[in-house]
């Protein structure tokens, strides 16, 4: 089962099983929490998601699409290794860069892509992935 955590590695998590889905995200939120262009995404049932060390500290806010999201991330380091909200009930989204397995981002090819009219104009669509525009 994959283990992931921040840089730091005071927060660690595992996840079993399979994502529900996997997606990039341009939405703002995502660029900002990145630090780059999208984030890459893997969505996790919670039952599948297990917190095996430390204490993350949260942010609530209300996302692009309008409903809350938290995030949870290190308090120590300040990664960014989950999210949850109203958008995704019942799951949580990884943010797979967070996970130890170095081929991780690899395996992470999305299936949709959300919030694309925010893509910036030099990255392309990825090939064969859903187009979601959102608002």
């Amino acid at each position: 089962m994959p283990e992931g955590g921040c840089i730091c590695g005071n927060v660690r998590y595992n996840i079993e099983g399979e994502p529900v889905m996997k997606a990039l995200c341009h939405c703002l939120d995502c660029r900002k929490i990145s630090g780059s262009t999208y984030s890459t995404n893997a969505i996790y049932q919670k039952d599948n998601f297990k917190l095996l060390k430390g204490s993350p500290k949260t942010h609530v806010k209300t996302a692009d699409g309008g409903n809350p999201i938290t995030s949870y991330f290190c308090g120590d380091c300040g990664s960014t290794m989950w999210r949850d909200g109203d958008s995704f009930p019942g799951m949580n989204v990884i943010k797979v860069g967070t996970i130890d397995d170095t081929d991780a981002i690899s395996k992470a090819k999305p299936g949709v892509e959300l919030y694309v009219s925010r893509r910036v104009d030099w990255v392309p669509a990825t090939e064969g992935t859903e187009q979601k525009a959102m608002s």
